[in-house]
């Protein structure tokens, strides 16, 4: 299949093919597939954050702080690892010179 510029917006939660539909973050290339692949990890971020939403209103003593996020983080880590493996060379230098990426990815 042939690959499209897609824009993403992690914030806004959103993959589009306009670039002026809203503002964005990351630029990359993908199929329609890998597109809504990545929209699904966004999804998927954003249930693991409102799951974890409750831990911050009404923290347990004996709940470390860290396991309350662990499947946010989670989460949040693959989006950024989608993102990587999917974006132009310009995102993938923004991404790894920021630090958001882990470079355990399939050896990149």
């Amino acid at each position: 299949m042939t690959r499209s510029l897609y824009f993403v917006s992690v914030g806004g939660r959103s993959v589009l093919d306009d670039q002026q539909a809203a503002s964005y973050e990351w630029v990359i290339e993908a199929t329609p597939e890998q597109a809504d692949y990545l929209r699904g990890l966004l999804s998927l971020m954003q249930e693991k954050e409102e799951e974890a939403f409750p831990g911050y209103i009404f923290p347990w003593p004996d709940t470390e702080e860290a396991s309350v996020n662990s499947l946010y983080e989670e989460a949040l880590q693959n989006v950024y690892n989608e993102i990587y493996q999917l974006g132009t060379r310009e995102t993938r230098s923004h991404l790894a010179q920021y630090g958001v990426i882990r470079h355990s990815i399939n050896g990149n």
